[in-house]
């Protein structure tokens, strides 16, 4: 990620003016400024309504609770670059630079990753509910995310790699220091790949098989929060889209041969990266918009634990204890429907034994 409008690579570039506009600094400093105020407290509240309200920590509170604190640890470090573009200049140092744009990264990655997990639960949970509570037993859940997050941490690394305090005129700047193109290929298109594509590959396969699956059954009821996730997947992809559209400009610039289309590419993405990198923070403060209204029927019966009760509610983990307990339920009423029919087949049985058993009374 790249909140600056002000990058400088170090290989053959065309002679253009630095795109350091006061249009293009305004508007992120904004954006950044309303999505702090939003979702940070936002974020906290959530984490706190996991950690201190929820009565069981199901598969989806668990990924939940992760997302939030992704999201919530992106919305601290908005202060560094709401500084950063109203000053038009670096002022944190170069061990800052490197550290606050590689956790960027880590954010991205992890919040697309936590979500690609919700919905491959979804997956199973739907088409194979028998099975699973044993795929997503809480050990096996916690040792998946403790994967993600160190495959996160690896694969974050490049961010810190090509980021770099350099001097730009009078001015210290952090910035993508790319010595050859063929970094800057591999930087954003390892971006798109694993932040975005082989996800939402994983994504839109899971829900097109739900959707199969609800529409051939009566299923959908269970799955109450199935609309609240989808709307989470349609949200991270609409504001982080641009941003991902802007590395492939970038990617295609590295690659083309230098001309007119060359130099228009340059000033697309040099115009572009500060507004579409503050477009991609909206989507850390929206989810807790979202829970909110989801939640809004629990808040009267349950003030500040609306939230727990919301993702309780929701959890598929709940679902299917309640279709288990409910085929138990119906198995147990069939053999009491079977004892009645039996008895009402054969009433000589009835009498037979009442017959037999008055003697004995007539003994005593």
């Amino acid at each position: 990620m790249d909140p600056s409008p002000i990058q400088n690579n170090s290989f053959n570039q065309p002679n253009v003016v630095n795109v350091n506009t006061t249009t293009g600094t305004t508007v992120g400093a904004l954006i950044l400024s309303l999505v702090f105020l939003l979702g940070f407290p936002g974020n906290l509240f959530i984490i706190w309504s996991v950690l201190a309200r929820a009565r069981r920590h199901s598969v989806t509170t668990l990924l939940i609770l992760n997302l939030a604190i992704a999201d919530g640890s992106l919305m601290a470090l908005t202060p560094f670059f709401i500084t950063y573009l109203i000053m038009k200049r670096w002022v944190f140092g170069n061990v800052m630079c490197k550290i606050l744009f590689y956790l960027c990264l880590a954010n991205m990655y992890a919040s697309i990753q936590l979500i690609m997990l919700m919905s491959v639960y979804r997956l199973v949970a739907v088409l194979w509910p028998q099975r699973v509570t044993v795929i997503t037993g809480r050990k096996t859940v916690l040792r998946v995310l403790a994967v993600v997050w160190v495959l996160v941490m690896v694969a974050s690394i490049p961010a810190m790699i090509f980021r770099d305090e350099r001097k730009e005129g009078t001015a210290l700047v952090c910035e993508a220091a790319h010595q050859h193109r063929s970094y800057v290929v591999i930087q954003y298109t390892l971006e798109l790949v694993l932040g975005f594509l082989i996800p939402y590959v994983v994504i839109i396969v899971s829900y097109i098989c739900i959707l199969r699956r609800l529409r051939q059954t009566k299923f959908r009821r269970r799955v109450r929060s199935e609309k609240l996730i989808l709307a989470i997947v349609l949200i991270f992809c609409l504001f982080w889209l641009p941003y991902h559209l802007i590395n492939m400009v970038q990617v295609t610039w590295a690659l083309c041969p230098d001309g007119g289309f060359k130099d228009m590419l340059y000033t697309a993405w040099r115009k572009s990266r500060a507004v579409t990198s503050s477009i991609a923070f909206i989507s850390s403060c929206a989810n807790p918009v979202l829970y909110f209204f989801a939640g809004k029927s629990y808040i009267r019966r349950e003030g500040l634990a609306f939230m727990a009760r919301l993702f309780e509610g929701t959890a598929l983990d709940s679902a299917t204890r309640k279709s288990r307990q409910n085929s138990q339920n119906s198995r147990d009423k069939e053999k009491d429907a079977d004892a009645v029919m039996l008895k009402d087949k054969d009433p000589e049985s009835v009498t037979n034994s009442n017959s037999n058993a008055k003697p004995v009374k007539n003994g005593k």
